[in-house]
């Protein structure tokens, strides 16, 4: 993914007002973020914990999506695997993360959702430039890693597709 400033990343935002978008928190660290690692860059709300956000290239323009999941549930274990990446976490390493759809659909309460990486670090993962804690871990394939990345984003398109319909 190609570094991504501001006002482009609020400009991207497909299911949400523009004054949503507008008052939603970026990431402060833009600069330092891994971008060329990265399928998409996600972050969650530090103010308000059940919500994050994810901004991903699609033809060659942005595209984010606002979501949520529900708060962490203490006290269960189980072992969830993310849909983009394969990584299996245990506890709430791994969240259902819903969209409301964009348009009049999204406006009539319609949604979509997708089980992530909670942290959103799917890219990291994926590359094994972060590693699942506790019980978590990659599980072995025989495709390539640029095979594994294709899928991974095939997969998120799909989502955004869903998000779009």
């Amino acid at each position: 993914m190609k570094a991504a400033s501001e006002q482009d990343i609020r400009a991207s935002f497909v299911n949400c007002t523009k004054g949503e978008a507008k008052r939603l928190p970026v990431p402060r660290d833009l600069a330092d973020r891994p971008w060329g690692d990265l399928d998409f860059l996600g972050w969650t709300d530090l103010s308000a914990p059940d919500r994050s956000y994810l901004v991903t290239e699609r033809d060659g323009a942005l595209v984010g999506l606002t979501l949520r999941y529900p708060s962490q549930r203490r006290g269960l274990v189980r072992r969830s695997m993310c849909s983009l990446c394969l990584t299996t976490h245990s506890g709430d390493g791994v969240s259902l993360m819903v969209a409301r759809k964009a348009g009049p659909a999204g406006r009539e309460g319609n949604s979509v959702g997708i089980y992530l990486c909670t942290d959103l670090a799917c890219s990291l993962y994926l590359r094994g430039l972060k590693s699942a804690t506790g019980v978590g871990a990659r599980l072995h394939e025989s495709l390539t890693l640029e095979q594994q990345v294709e899928r991974t984003r095939g997969k998120l398109h799909d989502f955004l597709d869903a998000v779009a319909a």
